[in-house]
């Protein structure tokens, strides 16, 4: 009965001990994301489970929160942004941040619960963009292109309101954070919301949309969506791992089946 005793209680501490050196291996990987939009991350996160990798998702409420996060540490990665959103980031707050995969396209596009069509736009209307520079500056170039304004192209593809020559309807500008676009459908004749948000608002660009920016490929396009990571980590092999796991066959899928081709892959 000694030995038995003495073989058990030894079977447990190895049971322990292999338990906490199992735990010890796993690698945690904190992503920042902004918005509800994760079903994307689904098979990222199973494919990487089965080799000891865990993806936490660090959601936050505006755009303004993960680059900062990712720069004082609180999280690992980011994928949120595109490569204008991040190159303007780090010019004018001076981050360390790069980015180290592509992931997807997703167009702005003007949605309105008002009126059925850009044509019946009246005049005074107020129009709700985002009021980042880079966005902001997309949504100008998505309402000249649907006719609405004349900007010239020395503006470059983020004009300032500022650079507007004409505005035949003089059109109101309502400049808010992303996030809080589709929110204001109820309140002004037509909002534009950048891909992510219109999902998260049961939105899809291709069928809801009365005008959508249209996006080509390439790695020049700088809103292209990426992974971004702490510049001292770019050549990290875990994080490399995790971008390997996105650009899967099916992360594909997903945007296939779940966001009926609201999101396009950038890879």
């Amino acid at each position: 009965m000694k030995k038995l005793f003495t073989v058990v209680v030894a079977l447990c501490v190895a049971t322990v001990v292999f338990a906490g050196a199992k735990k010890e291996t796993e690698q945690v990987v904190k992503i920042g994301l902004v918005g509800e939009i994760t079903d994307q991350w689904t098979p990222v996160i199973e494919a990487l489970g089965k080799e000891g990798i865990r993806i936490e998702l660090v959601k936050f409420s505006e755009y303004v929160l993960p680059n900062q996060a990712l720069e004082d540490g609180e999280i690992d990665l980011n994928s949120f942004q595109h490569y204008a959103y991040l190159n303007n980031e780090i010019k004018t707050k001076g981050y360390h941040l790069s980015p180290i995969g592509e992931t997807l396209l997703a167009p702005l596009g003007l949605y309105s619960k008002k009126v059925k069509s850009v044509g019946e736009l009246k005049s005074g209307d107020s129009i709700a963009i985002p009021n980042d520079a880079v966005n902001g500056g997309r949504a100008l170039r998505v309402l000249e292109k649907a006719g609405l304004l004349t900007i010239p192209e020395a503006a470059g593809p983020t004009p300032q309101i500022s650079d507007i020559t004409e505005n035949p309807l003089n059109l109101q500008f309502i400049e808010v954070e992303a996030a809080q676009t589709p929110r204001l459908l109820d309140d002004v004749a037509a909002s534009i919301i950048n891909g992510g948000h219109a999902v998260d608002a049961g939105l899809n660009p291709e069928r809801d949309s009365i005008a959508l920016e249209r996006q080509d490929s390439g790695s020049q396009n700088p809103y292209i969506n990426i992974i971004v990571a702490r510049t001292a980590d770019k050549d990290n092999p875990l994080y490399k791992r995790v971008v390997d796991a996105y650009h899967s066959d099916a992360v594909k899928e997903v945007f296939r089946t779940v966001y009926k081709g609201a999101f396009i892959a950038a890879w």
